[in-house]
């Protein structure tokens, strides 16, 4: 079994594959993106190519994190994903969407449940001032009660939810984690430090540890070019660092953002970045991160 350093297979927990034709953010008129330009990848990334991409990088497992298709067809993306795995033995895990907005997601869930490699949810709530990095229409929804009885929904299908806000959003999410102590939160990007200033890495730092102080909060360690629409070794090092140092060996673990990160790497090169990054660490801790973690919390 090929590895990182001597700790088994890699689990990319955080992977894309699309039909340009279902994404209306790929398919309508191009709008400005946290990532730059993305002409490269307005087109259809079928599994056959991340496969490609992968290959030789000592991938065995991969989760699938939703799209953003059209909300109501939510149930079509999961069941294309799903079809796609029977076929080809990939993904591992799905990760939908649900408006968890809706008076009442029970439904929504019940309709994804059908799908065996469902294991989650992910409904954007990032909120920023600057217009690029904005998703969600409120920076605070973490705190709106019906989201937060609807998250809460997902233990009873033992679902996790993919949680995406800024450092400024933390307090209100470390509140939604509290809410929902029975949900397991897998936090995108680690956070997504968007600002690399000192009194913004200051202010990441900070609501990072309020984060990994809710036991049910897990780190990705996924999509950290984003902001920087590049790999680098040093900054990747610097969040895996403190992350492991603020949640621990078994609450981090690795995601690619593939194809979004194919803009400025290969995925060889990404990986090696995260492996040289991840040295460091004792060997127990890279193991966690690249396959452990990822393998206990999508159950693959």
């Amino acid at each position: 079994m090929s590895g990182t350093g001597g700790t088994g297979g890699i689990v990319d927990a955080h992977h894309h594959i699309w039909r340009q034709a279902d994404l209306p953010w790929l398919s309508g008129p191009m709008q400005p993106r946290i990532f730059g330009p993305y002409e490269e990848i307005r087109r259809d990334y079928p599994m056959s190519e991340f496969l490609e991409d992968i290959a030789g990088c000592g991938v065995e497992k991969s989760v699938y994190v939703q799209a953003n298709w059209a909300p109501d067809r939510f149930e079509d993306e999961v069941a294309w994903v799903q079809e796609t795995a029977n076929e080809t033995g990939w993904p591992h895990a799905i990760v939908g969407y649900a408006d968890c907005l809706a008076d009442d997601v029970r439904p929504q869930l019940d309709r994804l449940a059908a799908y065996p490699l469902m294991r989650g949810i992910r409904m954007q709530l990032h909120w920023h001032e600057n217009e690029m990095y904005r998703f969600a229409s409120d920076p605070d929804l973490s705190l709106n009660e019906k989201l937060q009885a609807n998250i809460a929904r997902l233990a009873d299908h033992d679902w996790i939810f993919e949680l995406q806000v800024f450092s400024g959003q933390m307090i209100s999410a470390a509140q939604l984690a509290m809410a929902c102590p029975d949900v397991t939160f897998v936090l995108q990007h680690a956070g997504m430090l968007e600002d690399t200033t000192a009194e913004g890495r200051s202010a990441w730092h900070t609501g990072m540890a309020m984060l990994a102080a809710c036991p049910n909060v897990v780190s990705k360690l996924s999509g950290l070019g984003t902001f920087i629409h590049r790999v680098d070794v040093a900054h990747i090092t610097e969040i895996i660092t403190t992350t492991n140092a603020l949640f621990g060996k078994d609450r981090c673990l690795f995601g690619s953002n593939y194809p979004i990160e194919k803009l400025w790497a290969s995925y060889a090169d990404l990986i090696d970045a995260y492996r040289k990054a991840a040295s460091p660490l004792r060997s127990e801790a890279q193991a966690a991160i690249f396959s452990e973690v990822a393998e206990r919390v999508y159950r693959i």
